[in-house]
């Protein structure tokens, strides 16, 4: 059975953070491909900051091209918003019944998992991939057995950061892989003419 990484998130925009544990995951915790799943509304962010749909995810293609194990996908586009992981896993697995999913998630965001709509549902039902985030240990011994921690190098990079750089006119296309920071150059001259 293939086994596939759901990396989801706004991406807004995707950067070289993600790509590198997205690809440490692929090649040392033996993921067949990771899926990035653009979220169009997360219920903990506001919609007034994030880009449109298809610009994030015309990004994330543009970040992955050449690389076969990733995948960018729109598929909660199609489901209710908010974005809901349970939503979306269930989903998932009825029109996928061949792939064994598995969650990938920071730590900043396991820490606040009692939370989560069905949270104690996605733990019993589904594998979960941990990863570290500064500033938000986790503690071990509160780990339940489908949930991994996963010990990958990390690039402290936000996409907000890139963003208020943006804003601010600076430089920052090494943050990026260089087509996305094309696509940008192009997407913030479209909207100042317009």
């Amino acid at each position: 059975m293939k086994k596939v990484g759901l990396y989801g998130g706004s991406f807004n925009p995707i950067h070289i953070g993600h790509l590198t544990l997205a690809n440490y995951l692929c090649e040392y915790k033996n993921f067949d491909e990771i899926w990035f799943l653009v979220t169009p509304i997360n219920p903990w962010k506001e919609e007034k900051d994030l880009w449109p749909d298809s610009l994030r995810l015309e990004l994330v293609q543009l970040s992955i091209e050449g690389y076969s194990r990733f995948r960018a996908s729109d598929f909660e586009f199609q489901l209710p918003r908010p974005s809901y992981t349970f939503h979306t896993l269930d989903a998932l697995k009825e029109r996928y019944p061949d792939i064994q999913f598995s969650l990938i998630l920071g730590s900043d965001n396991w820490n606040r998992f009692d939370k989560w709509k069905e949270g104690k549902r996605i733990i019993a039902e589904n594998e979960i991939y941990v990863y570290p985030r500064p500033e938000y240990p986790v503690d071990k011994d509160k780990i339940p057995s489908s949930v991994h921690l996963v010990d990958a190098p990390l690039l402290n990079i936000s996409s907000s950061f890139i963003r208020k750089a943006i804003e601010e006119g600076r430089d920052v296309r090494f943050f990026v892989r260089p087509p996305v920071w094309n696509r940008l150059t192009e997407y913030l001259l479209e909207i100042k003419t317009v």
